[in-house]
């Protein structure tokens, strides 16, 4: 356990006791440095302080700067820190709704000063929340909650350096961004990789109607997570297609594939309500009014993560019936989240798309 011994690995490690110092990167802690906190001293005048006026009477200490204000256009650094170190949870809130600036904000994490961010995604779709719409997710490393409370505790070692940017591409200025992202100074083993998430989103093609969640891994590393939003532009069902991972120089056919999409989701027979467990969910059914029917769907590699050694691709068909019974080929609007570990560096994802691509439907 020693070389492990900066590592959380769950309840049983919460007696043990090793050097280590927890910290927290937030608005009122930008750096994160013990006993830096809560400093701000109220000043009414200053647009970065936003809740001077509440604090006037009361002064230095008493919630002066809990949120900043990105705006439109800007991109603020939300940690800058030293390394090694170790990332524990991720916590989140831009307004009582995404619309508008869900999508339109987007996260990226750099490790060890590399050029290329090993985690771009949209703000919403990093946890788990598809199409800008809320829906409660209840799992192990992920949680949202009422009203726009996100969170994840993805564990993200980092051992020189760890930068992590909010882009707010939207035309407007986000009028809240509350975050706090809790971190450990401590020693990180060597067979430990780094987290990495790549978003996606294309309209699949009848003819061949494959979905590519994620290409072009190269490295030994270990896929942890699937997140997907699928908006359906055909009506009936939609999910009989199967989930298939590629590894280690596979090419026509797959090591690993199920059953259909909703087995893969930890569900059967179709999507019949919503559910949120530890490991596999289905959180978002939006099948009536406001566009086409949306769904989020989530998988946690956790306890099964699928481990690979010199590069992984992963895909999804979208698959309905049609009479005869006879598989029906769609033409469906995808978007996804891969989430997995690997050494770097990592290969170049492919060019982050516009904002105009990545709006919901």
């Amino acid at each position: 356990m020693r070389e492990l011994q900066g590592l959380n690995l769950g309840l049983g490690a919460l007696p043990l006791l090793a050097s280590r110092r927890t910290r927290a990167v937030s608005a009122e802690n930008p750096t994160g440095e013990k006993g830096m906190g809560a400093r701000a001293v109220p000043n009414p005048e200053d647009p970065d302080l936003p809740h001077s006026d509440a604090a006037v009477e009361l002064g230095q200490g008493w919630k002066v700067r809990p949120f900043l204000k990105p705006r439109a256009g800007e991109t603020v650094t939300l940690m800058d820190k030293e390394g090694p170190g170790l990332i524990q949870h991720v916590f989140m809130v831009t307004g009582t709704e995404w619309r508008g600036n869900g999508r339109a904000c987007v996260l990226r994490f750099y490790w060890d000063e590399e050029d290329q961010p090993s985690v771009e995604v949209p703000l919403t779709d990093f946890f788990a929340v598809g199409h800008d719409l809320f829906a409660p997710v209840n799992s192990l490393p992920v949680v949202v909650n009422p009203t726009s409370a996100l969170s994840c505790y993805w564990p993200m070692p980092f051992r020189r350096h760890a930068r992590i940017t909010f882009t707010n591409e939207s035309a407007q200025d986000l009028p809240l961004l509350a975050y706090q992202i809790t971190y450990v100074e401590t020693e990180i083993p060597e067979q430990v990789g780094y987290f990495h998430a790549q978003w996606r989103r294309a309209v699949t093609d009848p003819a061949w109607p494959e979905y590519v969640i994620v290409d072009g891994v190269q490295g030994q590393g270990q896929y942890v997570g699937t997140f997907l939003a699928w908006t359906q532009l055909a009506t009936g069902w939609f999910g009989e297609g199967e989930v298939k991972f590629y590894l280690d120089g596979d090419t026509q056919f797959p090591t690993i594939v199920g059953t259909g999409m909703e087995d893969y989701f930890l569900g059967s027979y179709g999507f019949p309500e919503a559910y949120s467990t530890l490991y596999g969910g289905c959180p978002l059914r939006h099948t009536a009014g406001d566009g086409p029917p949306k769904w989020s769907m989530y998988r946690w590699h956790i306890l099964d993560p699928i481990y690979f050694e010199q590069d992984l691709r992963v895909t999804v068909q979208a698959l309905g019936w049609r009479p005869g019974p006879r598989y029906q080929p769609l033409d469906d609007d995808v978007a996804s989240v891969a989430y997995w570990y690997q050494t770097e560096p990592h290969a170049p994802f492919p060019a982050f798309p516009p904002l105009a691509q990545r709006q919901p439907r």
